[in-house]
């Protein structure tokens, strides 16, 4: 609560503090007891779920590229990709003064990304796009002024290598986007391999410890687009089989998202459900049997990162070339494209694409759509 004392002028005094929330006390001067108490109600409230009114802040603190992010961190939750960025752009200008921040500082870090960091385009582009949002929140704030906002007004193709790139960086990287897609035959062959329960390699063969769930696994990926983690994590209740839908929660991205099912993919898990198996020390309502249920970055990265290694021996022993299973994303959204009707935001909502330039990769699946149309 908030210590206050009556003044020799008659005058209530009132001080509030708060660790972790308040930079430092303020001190606050009421006519009336009945005035301040009112007050004090008031802020109170705010300060409990760690809000401080504008008028509190210690704006004049955040000077540097470090401490705006970490203000941005606390306040505005980025996303996980967002905040890998962030670390990394911290590692390299975080004692930047915000003044400094102008069109000409933002083209000579685009160039030493390229020419001495030599990164892809795509990474180029998340450090970019992470720190525009970072700066976006800032000024709304008001805590940096930015007005020609050099992070927003960058042209088309920036991250691309030009001629002058190249030759300073001694190498051109560009995107690569896979567009891997399952092959005549591939789809029958790794089921084959899937139930036969064995991986037939040179050394030892290796036996699969749970086959059906291997099965389901991968026909629900060429069918729904969903993630490996979104598919490993999911619990029984998320599953609704009367509605043909799935919901995540929780996605990469950090939207939740409602998935619908295919025939296929509904009658697949109506008859997995009904016969899985769950090893006892995992949560015993998950549909899949490999997650323990830690939630840490670290332990799903390791575990998506063990069953990508198991499918890709999978695919391998069935014949398959050069096919991971992030490429199943790939078919099942293609797919989305040649079977149905579904407009491209529509399947966007499906597979949780934030970006529409991602969706063009898929558009010359429907080059006879278009033909259709014409006169």
């Amino acid at each position: 609560m908030a210590g206050k004392k009556l003044a020799a002028n008659g005058k209530w005094q009132y001080t509030f503090k708060r660790a972790g929330v308040l930079d430092k006390p303020i001190y606050l001067t009421f006519e009336s007891e009945e005035e301040g108490d009112a007050y004090a109600i008031k802020l109170e409230a705010l300060l409990d779920h760690g809000i401080v009114p504008t008028e509190f802040r210690g704006q004049d603190s955040v000077t540097t590229l470090k401490e705006l992010v970490r203000q941005y961190e606390l306040d505005a939750h980025p996303s996980t990709k967002d905040q890998g960025a962030l670390r990394a752009c911290l590692r390299l200008w975080g004692e930047t003064q915000l003044k400094k921040i102008n069109a000409a500082w933002v083209d000579e870090r685009i160039s030493e990304m390229k020419r001495l960091e030599t990164l892809a385009p795509a990474t180029i582009r998340a450090r970019i796009g992470a720190m525009a949002r970072a700066t976006d929140w800032g000024m709304r704030k008001e805590l940096l002024v930015m007005p020609d906002h050099p992070f927003r007004t960058l042209p088309d193709g920036y991250a691309q290598y030009s001629k002058a790139d190249t030759a300073a960086a001694g190498v051109k990287r560009e995107d690569v986007e896979r567009d891997r897609r399952l092959e005549a035959g591939e789809y029958e062959r790794i089921l084959a391999m899937i139930e036969g329960g064995v991986l037939p390699r040179k050394q030892r063969p290796l036996t699969l410890d749970y086959p059906t769930a291997y099965r389901a696994f991968f026909i629900l990926a060429v069918e729904s687009a969903m993630r490996m983690s979104e598919m490993y994590t999911l619990s029984v209740d998320q599953v609704d089989l009367p509605r043909r839908t799935v919901f995540l929660d929780k996605t990469k991205n950090g939207d939740k998202r409602q998935v619908p099912l295919s025939t296929v993919a509904g009658a697949l898990l109506r008859d997995y459900l009904a016969e899985r198996e769950i090893p006892e020390r995992h949560p015993q309502d998950l549909v899949f049997p490999w997650w323990n249920g830690d939630p840490s970055k670290k332990a799903r990265e390791k575990l998506s990162d063990e069953l990508s290694k198991r499918f890709k021996d999978i695919f391998k022993q069935a014949n398959c070339p050069g096919l991971l299973f992030h490429d199943l994303r790939h078919e099942a959204v293609s797919r989305l494209f040649e079977k149905t009707t579904l407009s491209e935001s529509q399947i966007m909502k499906i597979s949780g694409h934030k970006s529409h330039r991602m969706m063009m990769r898929y558009a010359n699946l429907r080059g006879s759509d278009l033909a259709a149309a014409l006169w």
